[in-house]
């Protein structure tokens, strides 16, 4: 990239938890950054707490961030979002694939409903697929060729916490997808990673001091880490040359049990 020239990155999920931390990480950094989301009120407040301009024509020197409304899952509002990010920015640098959901937390594998699957697998695992597809297109297409993608995985990429059956399916999924992703982007500087967090402080995790099922059938509280940790690495990742690339990042609250589960 030309390291003179504003980066413009999407950032999915971005009106809260992880996604929001992001976006306005890179909004304060310098970047022109595509918010997208289901809801347009949460992506205007992540605009407005980056001190963003989210109307064409903000001036120079305020971060420039564009609200666009999407589901990830759904085919047309993602090619809505990549058309709205060109007619906007021209290119695309970075795409941090964010949205995801948990699902019904708690339901053990024999009553988990089948719509309740196919919303999970649909967000987490389609929606992913959708749209680094589409950035995939964008970045081979444009001038100078390339881009970043950058998955949200999990530290459920790696290891299940229990009756988590869809949410730990779509992640462990998700690693496939990067590795797919990375080896097909290369001959197009298509640098492909993946970071996998564990216990971010957001408010998906905020049960966890109240006490989180393990697998030995306690509930015992776990620690969280402050999420603008987690935007500082994404950030990171995103701003190395094409010419590199942390494939796998996994950054979780130290003394979580994550290591040694089992």
């Amino acid at each position: 990239m030309n390291a003179m020239r504003t980066k413009i990155a999407i950032v999915t999920g971005a009106g809260s938890g992880i996604g929001r931390a992001v976006a306005v990480e890179l909004l304060r950094t310098g970047w022109s950054v595509a918010l997208a989301g289901r809801r347009e009120d949460k992506l205007a407040e992540t605009a407005a707490e980056a001190g963003a301009g989210a109307e064409a024509g903000a001036d120079a020197k305020t971060p420039d961030a564009l609200c666009v409304r999407t589901d990830v899952s759904r085919p047309g509002d993602v090619d809505a979002l990549l058309a709205a990010v060109r007619d906007r920015f021209g290119r695309l640098d970075l795409l941090f694939n964010n949205a995801g959901t948990f699902g019904p937390g708690g339901v053990p594998v024999e009553e988990l409903d089948y719509a309740a699957w196919r919303h999970v697998v649909d967000t987490n695992l389609n929606g992913a697929f959708l749209c680094a597809q589409a950035a995939y297109r964008q970045m081979k297409e444009q001038d100078p060729q390339g881009g970043r993608i950058i998955n949200n995985g999990s530290i459920s990429a790696h290891t299940p916490r229990p009756h988590s059956v869809a949410y730990t399916a779509t992640k462990h999924a998700l690693t496939g997808l990067t590795k797919s992703l990375s080896l097909d982007g290369r001959p197009y500087g298509i640098a492909v990673g993946q970071i996998d967090i564990g216990n971010a402080a957001t408010d998906m995790t905020e049960r966890m001091a109240s006490g989180v099922l393990q697998a030995n059938g306690q509930l015992v509280p776990e620690p969280v880490m402050d999420v603008t940790d987690v935007a500082r690495t994404v950030r990171h990742m995103a701003e190395l040359p094409l010419e590199a690339n942390v494939q796998f990042a996994t950054v979780m609250a130290t003394t979580m049990p994550y290591v040694g589960r089992g």
